[in-house]
């Protein structure tokens, strides 16, 4: 715990801490704040699920299942559909291994 944060929570502790008077000296251990990490509460979306596909079959899956659900609209589905005729699966992107997010992208 931060000192000014201690002091806020436990103001008069602090006091006494600080005046020697307290029975325990504790002292304060000032922490580097931790690395946010980069996806943290990212949400994928369809073009990431289907990045992470090995065939077109398990793509166009992944594109129903998301329609079914109502995560994206018919013309978006359509739309992917579409792209992944015309111009293939890594049009999308290239694949995404499992441990991509762990790994920072």
């Amino acid at each position: 715990m931060e000192r000014d944060e201690f002091k806020k929570r436990f103001p008069t502790l602090a006091k006494e801490m600080e005046k020697g008077k307290g029975k325990a000296d504790l002292e304060f251990e000032v922490k580097p704040p931790k690395p946010q990490r980069r996806f943290a509460g990212y949400d994928p979306d369809a073009i990431d699920f289907i990045r992470r596909c090995s065939g077109e079959e398990e793509a166009l899956e992944i594109i129903e299942y998301l329609r079914g659900r109502e995560e994206i609209s018919v013309e978006e589905a359509e739309r992917l559909c579409r792209q992944l005729e015309e111009e293939g699966l890594r049009s999308f992107g290239s694949m995404k291994e499992p441990g991509y997010y762990e790994r920072g992208g």
